[in-house]
This record gives C-alpha cells, structure tokens and sequence, in this order.
C-alpha cells in the first residue's frame, strides 16, 4: 500500500512505450495502444515477459510514483490534431514535400545491423533528405579494409560509428590502426562512438521498464544477458531478434536515446554533409 500525503491525479496521455502500473492490481507494462471496445476505450499494456494486459482508459494508474488518469494521445499535426512545426523523429524541422537526395558519395558506416535500423529509425528522414546512405561494417574488425576499399577524399567523406569506443578497447585499437593505415586520407574520416558494449544500451532503459540496463558479466553474451535479465526469451538468434524489435519499437524518437549516442551521430551527419 502506498502512504504519505495525497497527490494530485493529473491527465497522462497513453502514448506507445509508456510505463504504468495499475492501482488495483499492481500490474506492471508498457502501452502498446488505445482500442475502442464496446465497453469504452482500453489501454492495452505488455509487462517485461511480453504478456498482454488490457484495462479501462481513466484513472486508475501511476506513473513514475505519481497517480494519473490516462487519456487518448492526441493525434498528430494534419489529422485534427494540434498544430505547429513539423519534427522528424531526430528533432529536425520536417521539411513538407521534400524528395530524397541523390545518395551523395560520402557515407556513414555503423558496425552492424541493429545499428543500421537505430540510426534508421531516428534519423532516417533526415539522412534520405540529404542523400547519406548506412552502411554497415559487420563488425569493427572490417573497419580498416572498408575504409581502404572506399578510398576517402575531399568529395567522399566517410563517418564511422563504434560500439564501446573507449580508451584501452579493442574498437579503440582498431580505429587508431585503421587511421594510421589511410595516412593522408585519414583526413576525410570521422571515427566516433558511444561507451556501451552494445547499441542496445543506448536505449534509454526506462523504454523498457528498467531503471538501468542490467551488469552482463565478461564472457556472457551481451544480447543474451539483457535479455535474461529481462526475462525475455533468449535460448535461440531468433529470440535475440525479436528481442531487440521490441526493444526498437518502444524507440519513439531522439528523447529515447542516451546523449552518448545522439550528439554522436549528429557529428557524423555533419560531417559527411560539409561539402
């Protein structure tokens, strides 16, 4: 039972990935969405073993400690909705009726593919509009023969992103390599990463009904130990895929992202785009 002095219900709209716990049954989940059923709205949520839940859109929940009536989000911009400048999901003003760019020759590199659809996810509109193509390493071990490959120059800039770039690692050794190896062309490469062994953790945990990603101890399986932890299937590839789908779908935009990521790419972006 919760105790001390009583607080103020206050509206919560019901927005996909939100966290709530219902009073009642100390039921646990994030918001997958809002259905209209014969009895009245539903929210339906889903609790960190992927069960599914629906109860009575109203009052009833709390979020973060504090007690809330969940309503229907509002619809967006051009549907009825309030109104104001367009944002891509990165932040950026949207820009109506823009075609994508011609694939410019610089590019960006991420080490793999749950890298690729992060970045895709965010900054996807963004990266069409100015014609940067992702690619990925498959791994940060192909660093130095893709950037050797790609021959990088004034006009064909390239833009690596890391997992783990952290002084003493080994993505910190083979960027360092890979930049003696280009000699002169090292000019035209940005190496730059983030401080989590996996871009999962670049998620903001609370996406997921964390308040922190859980300690995998050396030698286990990043994915397989975020997933344990989370009680969420992980014996095969295949749970580890739809383990992070879930994770990639509570990604709404830029907001749920660590800073650590986040000014990371925009870097990349701007310096792939500077001429």
């Amino acid at each position: 039972m919760r105790t001390g002095s009583r607080k103020v219900t206050r509206d919560e709209p019901a927005v996909a990935g939100l966290v709530v716990e219902d009073v009642t049954t100390g039921y646990v989940g994030a918001v997958l969405r809002v259905e209209r059923t014969n009895g009245g709205d539903v929210v339906v949520l889903e609790d960190r073993r992927g069960a599914q839940r629906s109860f009575p859109l109203g009052a009833g929940f709390w979020v973060d400690g504090a007690p809330v009536r969940l309503v229907r989000p509002p619809r967006p911009a051009g549907a009825g909705g309030a109104t104001g400048p367009a944002r891509t999901a990165s932040g950026s003003l949207a820009v109506a009726g823009a075609r994508a760019r011609v694939a410019r020759a610089s590019r960006i590199w991420v080490e793999g593919k749950h890298d690729a659809e992060l970045v895709e996810r965010v900054w996807g509109e963004d990266l069409r509009l100015e014609g940067v193509v992702v690619e990925m390493l498959d791994g940060a071990d192909h660093l130095c023969e893709v950037l050797t490959d790609f021959a990088p120059g004034p006009e064909r800039r390239a833009g690596v992103l890391l997992d783990h770039l952290v002084p003493g690692s080994k993505e910190r050794r083979l960027a360092d390599d890979t930049l003696r190896a280009l000699g002169g062309r090292a000019a035209h490469v940005l190496v730059l990463g983030h401080p989590y062994v996996d871009v999962w953790q670049a998620v903001n945990p609370d996406r997921v009904g964390l308040t922190a990603w859980p300690h995998v101890p050396r030698g286990t399986d990043i994915k397989v130990g975020t997933l344990t932890a989370l009680g969420w299937p992980h014996a095969t590839q295949a749970d580890v895929a739809r383990g992070w789908a879930r994770i990639l779908g509570r990604v709404r935009d830029y907001r749920d992202l660590s800073p650590a990521l986040l000014g990371r790419v925009e870097e990349l972006v701007d310096f792939v785009t500077a001429h």
